[in-house]
């Protein structure tokens, strides 16, 4: 509910910049008018990149404690190569094919000041990219690697970046990598994604997962 506020918020800010802008281009004067249509265009861009990173933040989901994220589930499709099929919190099902022998989940966290979390405002997360990897250091360096985005900025902007870079220098806001570590691929195994505020945890779901966890960490 917050960041859907919160993002409301910041788009109304948005359209009354662009709002603003019109009005300062409309108006007559000729003495003026070039720096006043300097001030439009200026309000104008910031205005659409204030909207744009309202909708980017949008995208993010509140996090409470220790929470559920997906569920991702393999078929082999030949020896080292997998369809990764990755259900969302949602249930928005989505399909990858990926080479290697283990997979790894990322997400992107945002954690807000002492005061806001203070106030109860968690955490924000939104599920970054998926990969596959090689237990082979050879072929890990030498074989097609595949990583796929799960969630794409709004025209390029991207509010993440922006609190990672502004956020953590000035020390107010933490925009942080969570990440899973790397699990086997195995054909019929289903995991679950749990996310808290530390980072990524996928667990087995079924035999097939438990056995191959089992034999891998032999």
């Amino acid at each position: 509910m917050f960041y859907t506020i919160f993002s409301a918020v910041i788009t109304l800010l948005g359209v009354v910049l662009v709002l603003l802008a019109l009005k300062v281009l409309v108006r007559k004067g000729w003495l003026l008018g070039w720096l006043r249509g300097m001030a439009g265009v200026l309000l104008v861009f910031g205005g659409v990149i204030v909207v744009f990173g309202a909708l980017d933040l949008y995208s993010y989901k509140q996090l409470v404690e220790e929470e559920f994220v997906a569920t991702v589930s393999f078929e082999q499709l030949e020896t080292q190569r997998y369809t990764a099929i990755l259900v969302d919190s949602d249930g928005s099902e989505q399909r990858y094919e990926l080479a290697g022998d283990q997979w790894q989940l990322d997400a992107r966290l945002i954690k807000w000041p002492t005061a806001l979390q203070g106030a109860g405002v968690k955490p924000g997360y939104r599920l970054d990219r998926i990969s596959g990897r090689y237990y082979s250091l050879e072929e890990e360096r030498n074989a097609e690697r595949t990583v796929y985005a799960l969630n794409e900025s709004a025209m390029g902007i991207d509010i993440w970046e922006s609190f990672r870079g502004w956020g953590s220098f000035l020390n107010i806001i933490d925009a942080i990598y969570g990440t899973a570590t790397f699990v086997p691929m195995t054909d019929g195994a289903v995991y679950e994604v749990r996310l808290s505020n530390t980072g990524l945890l996928a667990r087995p779901l079924n035999d097939i997962a438990r056995t191959a966890l089992y034999q891998w960490s032999e």
